[in-house]
């Protein structure tokens, strides 16, 4: 099974928007079937096969989440950030503020879903 210190390289390697799809592939080959990252902490929970899991140590200080989503302003918080106007720090905050709890990683499917605090998915896209 796999192991943070093993995504923690792939995500050196790969974990920018421009290999975003290289990433997910190398994480499904790791045996990665899906991942959530949370928008309060920053940390990742990461499934395999049979209930395997492991979990990332937070990644930031602690961010707010809006009790109820603003899928216009999450969407614009998201664009901002995809045209290079926002760190990924600046868009985590953001679309926090907007309501955004967190997002999960589907490698199988190879979707990105992002989801607000009462579960609804404010956004699913295809990766690649």
């Amino acid at each position: 099974m796999f192991t943070v210190e093993q995504i923690n390289d792939l995500h050196d390697q790969l974990g920018s928007a421009k290999t975003f799809m290289e990433y997910v592939r190398a994480l499904k080959a790791l045996g990665v079937e899906r991942y959530d990252s949370y928008l309060a902490d920053g940390h990742s929970e990461y499934f395999g096969d049979a209930g395997y899991k492991v979990v990332s140590p937070p990644l930031h200080e602690v961010f707010a989440i809006a009790e109820t989503g603003d899928r216009e302003a999450f969407l614009e918080h998201l664009r901002r950030h995809e045209q290079g106007q926002t760190t990924y720090l600046e868009m985590s905050k953001a679309i926090a503020e907007s309501g955004i709890d967190k997002w999960t990683v589907d490698t199988g499917g190879m979707t990105l879903t992002f989801y607000d605090k009462a579960g609804r998915e404010m956004l699913v896209e295809q990766i690649g």
